[in-house]
């Protein structure tokens, strides 16, 4: 992304930037809360811009089947149809597909798949994917990948690899026909029956994705393969499927020296924040998870502390915030011993306050780790976190 994504400071392989959008800056680390069918769960927009979300992930596989790309299309829009003027990062489909292991079937030209709603038979390939995102109005759209499983066969991951590379080289030619057409103001490939034309600015980013498995010479290699087609930014994909930590890490320290340096570097699907310390340290520069919003629905939050399970009979009747380091509505207004009730109580707002709350904790904590790597004390900020984690109150 030349002039799109700059590096601002350094502290060993540790690095802080900003990706430029139309819809304004992301300020890497970045963590992007994932709003699967075109929600937050629990949270307003509103809520998302005042706890200081900058971008928000949308899931395409789930926009596709409902309420229909075509119906987002033709209503302005994700952007609009949702209500969030900030960047929107889609995926593409790929990784839902891959767990839906009993109801697809991969083929050379892309995934035939009964839909999980309603069983009726679909098919996306790398030019589906893209026309999807395109329609959408994606800011970063992801390349169509195979997502390797954990535990894989060397061959299964060769044969996962070379579908991913072959499906990324597809999704860039569809993306520069279409660029192409745009430029001279003519209509969208014939291909693309539903979408008028667009111009440049309107089209998404493309990220490529390594693929590879636990195999770190299919990694690189994907990674090779990939940057001779070229990417806006590159995403290190089927992590977090199972694998034991040893074997992630060691995935994690070896790719990311490899991945180019002045593009974005993305690892998708990995929230836990030890984790996440682990692959800044190596310098990655963006993130994704349900981790913040599942764990609040479930009534397990994230303090400076440590983890709280607030259900806990010892919170009953505790008039103390949640956390007293934290700014968020939640911890401004309300007590432990009140969140407890409502958890216990299933009401609705707990689900909303615990959510404002987790998610608020997870932006502050990035944006703390970006001032640690501005100042050359990440290794610091990385221990001292590190210890607050393996307390479990």
């Amino acid at each position: 992304m030349p002039g799109e994504f700059l590096l601002n400071n350094f502290d060993n392989k540790t690095r802080t930037g900003v990706i430029k959008t139309a819809r304004g800056p992301l300020h890497t680390p970045a963590f992007m809360p994932v709003g699967t069918q075109g929600t937050v769960k629990a949270m307003s927009p509103l809520e998302l811009e005042e706890i200081g979300a900058e971008i928000i992930l949308c899931n395409t596989y789930h926009l596709y089947l409902r309420p229909g790309s075509e119906i987002i299309h033709k209503l302005g829009g994700l952007h609009k149809f949702i209500h969030w003027n900030r960047p929107i990062l889609t995926d593409s489909g790929g990784f839902q597909v891959f767990s839906l292991s009993s109801l697809r079937k991969i083929k050379e030209d892309g995934v035939e798949f009964r839909s999980h709603i309603d069983g009726s038979l679909h098919f996306i390939g790398p030019q589906k994917a893209m026309e999807v995102q395109v329609m959408l109005g994606s800011d970063i759209a992801m390349a169509f990948d195979e997502c390797t499983p954990y535990p894989a066969e060397y061959e299964y991951a060769v044969r996962s690899l070379e579908l991913t590379t072959k499906w990324a080289g597809q999704c860039k030619e569809f993306l520069e026909e279409l660029k192409s057409k745009s430029a001279e103001g003519k209509d969208s490939p014939d291909t693309v029956s539903a979408l008028p034309s667009f111009r440049a600015p309107a089209l998404p980013k493309l990220f490529g994705i390594v693929q590879g498995g636990m195999y770190k010479d299919l990694r690189k290699r994907s990674l090779e393969e990939l940057a001779e087609i070229g990417f806006d930014g590159y995403a290190v994909g089927g992590m977090s499927v199972g694998e034991p930590k040893e074997e992630m890490y060691g995935i994690i320290e070896y790719i990311a020296p490899l991945l180019p340096a002045d593009t974005p570097r993305y690892l998708m699907g990995v929230g836990d924040l030890r984790d996440v310390l682990v692959a800044v340290e190596n310098g990655f520069d963006m993130f994704d998870c349900v981790m913040p919003t599942r764990n609040a629905r479930n009534g397990t939050l994230f303090t400076s502390a440590g983890r709280v399970s607030i259900k806990r009979t010892e919170f009953k009747d505790d008039p103390a915030p949640l956390d007293p380091d934290c700014d968020c509505y939640t911890c401004r207004n309300f007590s432990k011993a009140y969140l407890r009730h409502l958890f216990l109580s299933k009401e609705i707002l707990s689900m909303r306050l615990n959510t404002i709350h987790n998610l608020r904790f997870y932006l502050t904590f990035f944006s703390a780790m970006r001032e640690a790597i501005a100042g050359r004390t990440f290794s610091r900020f990385k221990a001292y976190w590190e210890g607050i984690f393996e307390q479990n109150i």
